[in-house]
């Protein structure tokens, strides 16, 4: 088993602690089957002609909370990836997660350098939404743990003014950023979907978005799979069935062709 990266230094009054779902992600991205695709779709060719048609992927975390995926994924990149030169940032609504972010890769990185073992290079965090910052076409692995919890409404953005001190009102709006999903929990998750065909990288381009049971999955998949042939999604990873219904899964979207 990978080691997990620290997050003791995270005010988790202020940024969403790991939780269940969060370690469903090491599990899935850490298992022979996930990383048997991901190292087939990432794994870097031998030099020669071909290594210049393999460059170095972009892995992007949206909502990075306190960046325990991102870190682990980027401290791990040559276990999971099948290669070491990888590049990774992470974009949050919160701008104590985007801290918080920083630090753990900082932590993933030391545990590594103090194995004499390699990690990725980190790009930064963006304080944004969602994937508006970014290019289209440029990522080649996106990772997405939405606020899935259905909702009566989705609660506001943080001010852009950046404020010395919050109250308690404040951290508890910024928390409720991580888990409120508004309607059927799906309204950020869906927002996040129909910008997949033009954020994610045109000839490898992939993402993995967890789920609820409440989020329906299969009507999810229904609706990647209405995109065309090009497109294909299955399911990843899950925690498995508590009472009659899958508790949490994420489902992975490619690119098939």
């Amino acid at each position: 088993m990978l080691p997990t990266p620290s997050t003791s230094h995270v005010p988790y009054e202020r940024v969403y602690e790991p939780a269940e779902d969060s370690f469903l992600f090491l599990d899935t991205l850490s298992s022979e089957s996930e990383k048997t695709f991901l190292q087939s779709c990432f794994r870097q060719p031998p030099e020669g002609p071909t290594s210049k048609d393999s460059p170095s992927p972009f892995v992007v975390e949206v909502g990075t909370g306190s960046g325990v995926v991102l870190s682990f994924l980027h401290a791990h990149a040559e276990n999971i990836l099948g290669r070491r030169d990888i590049l990774t940032a992470g974009v949050d609504v919160n701008r104590f997660a985007c801290k918080a972010t920083a630090e753990t890769i900082g932590v993933g990185e030391s545990e590594q350098d103090a194995q004499a073992l390699s990690h990725g290079f980190y790009l930064g965090n963006i304080l944004g939404d969602l994937t508006g910052f970014i290019k289209p076409g440029q990522v080649d692995l996106l990772i997405f743990n939405p606020p899935y919890v259905p909702t009566s409404e989705l609660p506001r953005l943080p001010d852009e003014e950046v404020k010395t001190t919050t109250t308690y009102e404040d951290d508890s709006r910024l928390l409720s950023l991580s888990y409120a999903g508004g309607i059927d929990g799906m309204e950020t998750t869906n927002r996040l979907l129909q910008s997949l065909p033009e954020v994610l990288s045109c000839s490898r381009g992939c993402a993995y978005i967890l789920l609820c049971a409440q989020n329906q999955p299969e009507k999810v998949k229904d609706q990647i799979k209405s995109w065309g042939s090009a497109w294909a999604v299955e399911t990843a990873g899950t925690t498995g069935k508590k009472g009659g219904w899958e508790n949490l899964q994420i489902l992975r979207i490619w690119r098939a062709q």
